[in-house]
């Protein structure tokens, strides 16, 4: 009886007719995948689609996001040298430790002082220092926060991610940066891995190379974060969510630096890895609807503005004064 009921099931949904709404919404995401639309623009379809028409599957948007984020990073990385990255991963570490310690600091003492839900804070601190919604995802089930809490620090998150996507690589042309310098700038200013890839594949080869593995190294720096916030809120240890994928980018990298077949055949995988990051910054576009905009509130906003300003400026002027 069981079986008949799922092939009833299925039968129903194999013969309902597609809405105007799912049609606009697959449309678009094909629409993705051509090189007309650059990373900024796919984030701006999704905008649209989220205040005007609504995501026909938002149930799944999270999950699909993730995956296809990661994945993407992974294809990344047979357009990479192992040579190149560790010089790009070894002039930012400095930057990171003294922009993460700082970030962290700020963030707190800016939520006591505007009265934002302790937990609330933490997150949105977590997310600018380390790597947006990974790290927010990473941490809120150790502080024990509540769906609430956690839709309002990536609701920050992401709004300014759109921002700085647009944003970054018109001040990057306006100072006539490097593409080191824009790289370094974006890895450590720009919130989310997406958002990052996104700004500096517009920038240039190089500046994707830089951007990429200081952002991913950067990354790791949520497990020690996790546990550091197991003591901050006396949570319970439990299992922590290691950024497995950024083991894949390196093994990628690496058998793009020493195997030559992969050299070969690499740029196909590169150029599959940029759409699927395409589309997830039009996925990511189009979870952002009127009720996740409205739920963030003045005063999260105001501490996530204050903390990527201070973080964008702070290491804007180091990379420009080093000369990268």
């Amino acid at each position: 009886m069981a079986e008949k009921g799922e092939q009833q099931e299925a039968k129903h949904f194999l013969d309902r007719t597609i809405t105007t709404r799912e049609l606009i919404f697959l449309l678009a995401f094909v629409f993705c995948l051509s090189p007309l639309i650059s990373p900024p623009i796919a984030l701006l379809m999704g905008l649209i689609i989220a205040q005007f028409i609504g995501h026909p599957y938002l149930h799944l948007n999270h999950k699909t996001t993730h995956i296809l984020l990661q994945v993407s990073v992974v294809g990344l990385g047979f357009g990479m040298n192992v040579s190149t990255a560790m010089k790009a991963g070894k002039q930012g570490f400095l930057f990171t430790i003294i922009s993460i310690v700082g970030t962290l600091i700020i963030g707190i003492v800016m939520g006591k002082f505007l009265k934002i839900e302790k937990k609330t804070s933490y997150l949105i601190s977590s997310g600018t220092a380390i790597c947006g919604g990974s790290a927010i995802a990473a941490i809120s089930p150790i502080v024990k926060a509540e769906e609430k809490q956690i839709s309002v620090a990536l609701g920050v998150i992401f709004i300014l991610n759109s921002i700085a996507l647009v944003l970054f690589p018109i001040v990057g042309h306006w100072l006539n940066m490097s593409q080191t310098q824009f790289g370094m700038w974006c890895a450590l200013a720009i919130h989310d891995t997406s958002s990052v890839v996104g700004a500096a594949s517009k920038y240039g080869p190089h500046a994707l190379e830089v951007a990429t593995t200081v952002k991913l190294a950067r990354a790791l720096w949520i497990i020690p974060m996790a546990f550091i916030s197991t003591f901050v809120f006396k949570a319970p240890k439990g299992k922590i969510k290691a950024p497995y994928f950024i083991g894949l980018f390196i093994l990628a990298m690496i058998a793009n630096t020493y195997i030559s077949i992969v050299q070969e055949y690499g740029k196909y995988l590169v150029y599959i890895a940029k759409s699927g990051l395409t589309l997830t910054l039009f996925l990511i576009g189009c979870g952002l609807s009127k009720k996740v905009l409205q739920s963030v509130g003045i005063k999260p906003l105001i501490q996530g503005i204050v903390l990527w300003l201070i973080i964008s400026l702070a290491s804007l002027w180091v990379i420009m004064s080093v000369n990268l």
